[in-house]
């Protein structure tokens, strides 16, 4: 069986992060092999890294190879597909919350979880998107449902999943109220948010009213509940930190509102979409640091650092 290179990894720190060599995977039905050129690296891959996160869904008995958000270039199809061909440039999310085994040359995935990556798109941006991309899609337009005209609360909105609802949301003709903490404030400024909130002022979002919408993207069981209070009657809800951020019921029957917790699912709609707003410059991708793959603890480090504001993206040798 033909070998490529990958970064296997036990529970642990960054250096359990270990370049080596591993048996190529074959694509099954319905099953496209990825030759992968970068890999967007997310806070879920560091949590899991760690032995919190996705962790329960890896086999420690197998070589564990971490990683979600991929670009790369459609190199062999499994019987039953027809949505692609060899050489087409695609891009994904494969598998999560289950191993999608990116950290790697190679990678199979379900062809209906990958779309195409635009032609002005480079690779590089296109593996910075999928996993925040389709949250913020999935919570924006899925969940909240959000329309033309409403008005929407993003808190924690210079985040990788928040710049991506900001962009989402404005594109949707909504009126944003953006809230983060004092040194992000630029990014959401050069978003264009119609309302950039610094949530360290006290009072600052308790001030808000009338929202259609929330997202938080911060959580805590009583700052989520202090954020009703900044919705209409019937304003709607969602809480992407933990299900148990979430308000009581009681919290929300006496605010008329609603409210859920949601996890991101692979969707190659929801990638189409995405591939259409950054092809007409509705969606705009900051990657703040590249490195090899081999160096992809390096990457780790700078994330946990959290003193980065942008995507982080691996590229991955021939």
């Amino acid at each position: 069986m033909p070998e490529m290179n990958a970064v296997t990894f036990t529970a642990g720190g960054p250096e359990n992060l270990v370049p080596t060599s591993i048996p190529r995977p074959e694509p099954g039905p319905t099953e496209v092999l990825v030759r992968v050129t970068a890999v967007g690296v997310n806070s879920i891959d560091w949590k899991t890294r760690a032995g919190e996160g996705m962790y329960r869904f890896f086999d420690p008995a197998e070589p564990m190879v971490l990683g979600w958000d991929i670009a790369g270039v459609v190199e062999e199809s499994g019987a039953g597909v027809t949505r692609f061909e060899k050489g087409d440039r695609v891009f994904g999310m494969p598998r999560f919350p289950h191993p999608g085994n990116t950290y790697a040359q190679y990678v199979v995935a379900p062809s209906r979880q990958l779309a195409r990556i635009p032609d002005k798109v480079s690779d590089v941006a296109a593996a910075a998107v999928p996993l925040p991309g389709l949250t913020a899609y999935q919570a924006i337009v899925d969940t909240i449902k959000l329309g033309q005209g409403e008005r929407i609360l993003i808190r924690g909105a210079a985040g990788a999943v928040g710049q991506f609802a900001v962009q989402i949301a404005r594109a949707r003709r909504a009126t944003v109220w953006a809230a983060d903490v004092p040194d992000r404030l630029d990014m959401l400024t050069s978003l264009g948010v119609d309302h950039v909130i610094d949530s360290l002022s006290e009072g600052a979002i308790e001030s808000i009213s009338h929202m259609d919408a929330v997202l938080d993207l911060v959580g805590g069981k009583e700052s989520s509940a202090k954020l009703l209070g900044t919705l209409r009657p019937g304003g709607r809800m969602v809480v992407l930190s933990s299900r148990d951020d979430v308000p009581y019921q009681r919290q929300l029957e006496a605010a008329g509102v609603t409210a859920s917790w949601m996890l991101v699912e692979p969707d190659h709609a929801g990638l189409e979409a995405l591939a259409a707003m950054l092809s007409y410059g509705l969606l705009r991708v900051h990657v703040a640091e590249t490195r090899s793959l081999d160096d992809i603890a390096g990457l780790h480090v700078i994330g946990e650092s959290g003193t980065v504001v942008g995507r982080l993206v691996a590229i991955v040798g021939g």
